[in-house]
């Protein structure tokens, strides 16, 4: 079954000059063969250069080796990319903090302004959905930031699950955030939320939150859920919750007591937003001295070797 979709369909005025897609990508959805979404965020906002390119070229051949095509999605220069060069990659992680962090909404702008733009989980989940790709993967989604009591600062990753039907394999909710409040908004939202061999749920850096994961199993269901997400026409995602390898689990203590130390610089120095994230992360890489960054590579790499399965499963559908 031909599954790959009319990008003029989609971005409507757009058009595909506004698009581009690689000819691995188009000839993958073409062929019916697994492709992953990956987020370009994780380059230009989550780690430092050069480890974020290195980290962005080994988990493309993660992907490869698995036996499925990576499609890094970002824009650059008001084009929408569907599959990245090493040009693009190395142009994402130089530039760094300057290129635009995109969600559903500043996709817009920018293109409209020609812009370099990475996409976050909700910015990518969405072009992923477009073009017709099923999988995503990630190092951990957004979602309710602590003291949303007093702010209302809830990811746009989770409303984007709500609505829209992609995979998402993931490390967890990042562990700076309200992970109880989180899944609870996922469920009001409708998004099935499976962890891979493990009953709580992952807390990004490390194998366990305190939380009870909704559903549990193995690679194998994981990717039952999602066709029969699919065959049903059930418009919500679907969070594959696969938790950090024990051996590179960083120390719950020193996580701990570096996001403590990180949040509290984040509220006196008025940190808040989409700058968040990328302050807290950095801020929890330094005090941690390095064993957060260290954690994100491998949670990361493994969770590209689980999506890479999936897609390759998920495309035998038909």
């Amino acid at each position: 079954m031909n599954r790959v979709r009319t990008l003029t369909e989609h971005f409507g005025k757009l058009g595909e000059n506004n698009v581009v897609m690689t000819d691995e990508v188009r000839n993958a959805l073409q062929n019916g063969k697994g492709v992953v979404a990956l987020e370009s965020t994780i380059i230009s906002h989550g780690m430092p250069y050069p480890q974020n390119v290195h980290t962005a070229k080994k988990v493309e051949q993660v992907v490869r080796e698995g036996g499925a095509v990576p499609a890094t999605i970002a824009i650059l220069n008001g084009v929408i990319h569907v599959g990245l060069t090493d040009d693009n990659l190395e142009l994402l992680g130089k530039t760094g903090l300057a290129v635009m962090k995109c969600s559903r909404r500043d996709m817009a702008y920018c293109v409209a302004s020609k812009s370099h733009g990475a996409t976050t989980v909700s910015g990518t989940m969405l072009v992923a959905s477009m073009v017709g790709i099923d999988i995503f993967v990630t190092g951990g989604i957004g979602g309710v930031h602590k003291g949303v009591t007093d702010t209302m600062d809830i990811s746009a990753d989770l409303e984007e699950l709500g609505r829209t039907r992609v995979a998402v394999v993931c490390a967890g909710v990042k562990s700076i955030l309200d992970i109880p409040r989180t899944l609870e908004y996922l469920e009001t939202k409708g998004v099935p939320v499976m962890t891979i061999e493990e009953k709580e749920f992952p807390a990004f850096f490390t194998r366990h939150s305190g939380c009870q994961s909704q559903l549990t199993g193995s690679v194998l269901n994981a990717s039952e859920l999602i066709k029969s997400q699919i065959s049903l026409g059930i418009q919500t995602g679907v969070i594959i919750a696969n938790p950090i390898p024990v051996a590179t689990e960083a120390s719950v203590s020193v996580i701990n007591t570096a996001t403590a130390k990180a949040l509290q610089e984040a509220a006196e120095q008025g940190v808040s937003g989409k700058d968040a994230t990328p302050f807290l992360l950095d801020r929890i890489n330094r005090i941690s001295d390095g064993k957060s960054l260290e954690a994100n590579i491998a949670l990361v790499l493994n969770n590209a070797k689980v999506g890479a399965e999936l897609a390759c499963r998920v495309a035998r559908r038909s």
